[in-house]
């Protein structure tokens, strides 16, 4: 165990790793945060903010040697960085369980090797493999990147063999990956926690809508039954624990026509999805991922309020600063900024959890509350 009053150092200085901050700050803990940023989030909140790149090992060293434990907020860390920072202190997640989600062909081989359905997919490593990868899966398909995309970054429409040639010429030929297209009954995820001692806690499931590849709104309780919302919590399950995960992860799914169960993708850390758990859940996932680094036991994971988290985007601030007075109107609306210095669009500069008595009523509340924060 590591107690209050310890040093953890965290990789990344993000949003992620700002709610982290806070969380651990919360809790007695001192953080270091290592992040290129000098502006970074999380690295203007934390007790000491080392500003070098991920793979500066001077850096690493210095980390290694004042915490007790490293964690991180974003899943592109390089996994030999996190190896090198093993050799000082408890890293969690190991490199191996976040180097697996760094590749979506071999994210989605393991999903399948668990026993979980994907949507179908072939890897695309040439023009040539192209050709293949298009006779098996066709079309309606995405070309994503294997490597570095989110939010919709990285990602293009396939329609026919030229679309898709053009998108990986796109791509600048990097090593990619062609899924198909599948109707969608509703996206759904889990986020949940698994302590080094292999007990595992996961929060209630959310269905997640999307805008342009970017999460826009989070509904939970899921508006699922329980039996399907059972099978999304044994699945996330089966993958922490065929990584050996230790910390917060989420996994991302699609729910098609009969209620089939598909695995999109799986984030080796705290989710936007989970951003909801900061004011409807008895322990929120900051604090999870903070008691699974210091092997401290976990918390409670009940819902104590229907809620509804929505993303605030820069696109708020293009005619000045949001009507934040506006939005706070309404008492049951809690609001996170992420400490951003710039607006831009597409970013996202905060969000809005609405707690109410049915998931419907949160979900209007939030989205009333947005709407009244523009000029």
């Amino acid at each position: 165990m590591i107690g209050p009053g310890a040093a953890l150092g965290l990789l990344g200085g993000g949003q992620l790793g700002r709610m982290f901050v806070q969380a651990a700050e919360r809790m007695g803990f001192e953080v270091v945060v290592l992040d290129p940023d000098p502006l970074s989030p999380a690295g203007r909140i934390a007790c000491r903010h080392l500003a070098a790149g991920y793979q500066d090992q001077a850096a690493l060293e210095e980390l290694g040697r004042s915490v007790r434990a490293v964690t991180t907020e974003f899943e592109n860390v390089p996994a030999a960085s996190l190896a090198f920072l093993r050799g000082f202190c408890p890293v969690r997640p190991g490199p191996e369980a976040v180097e697996l989600t760094q590749d979506r062909v071999v994210e989605k081989r393991f999903a399948r090797d668990t026993g979980l359905v994907t949507t179908p997919f072939a890897p695309v490593g040439s023009e040539q493999e192209a050709a293949a990868a298009f006779a098996e899966i066709g079309a309606p398909a995405i070309l994503k990147t294997a490597r570095l995309g989110y939010d919709g970054k990285g990602q293009a429409a396939v329609n026919d063999l030229r679309s898709l040639l053009e998108a990986y010429r796109s791509f600048d030929q990097v090593p990619s990956i062609l899924e198909r297209r599948v109707e969608l009954e509703r996206e759904i995820s889990v986020v949940l926690t698994r302590g080094a001692d292999g007990r595992l806690v996961t929060f209630p499931v959310a269905e997640n809508q999307h805008v342009n590849g970017i999460l826009d709104t989070s509904i939970v309780p899921a508006r699922i039954d329980e039996a399907l919302a059972a099978r999304a919590r044994d699945a996330a399950a089966r993958l922490a624990q065929g990584m050996q995960y230790v910390g917060t992860m989420a996994v991302e799914f699609f729910v098609v026509e009969g209620g089939q169960l598909l695995v999109n993708e799986i984030a080796p850390r705290p989710h936007n999805s989970g951003h909801y758990t900061l004011d409807a859940c008895a322990t929120d996932q900051f604090e999870q991922q903070l008691r699974a680094l210091a092997d401290l036991p976990l918390g409670d994971t009940r819902l104590l309020s229907p809620v509804a988290m929505v993303n605030l985007l820069g696109e708020l601030w293009q005619n000045g600063e949001p009507r934040w007075d506006r939005a706070l109107a309404d008492p049951r609306i809690h609001l996170h900024l992420y400490g951003k210095t710039e607006p831009r669009p597409g970013r996202k500069m905060g969000h809005i959890n609405a707690l109410a008595e049915t998931p419907e009523l949160a979900l209007e509340a939030a989205f009333a509350a947005r709407a009244a924060l523009c000029h």
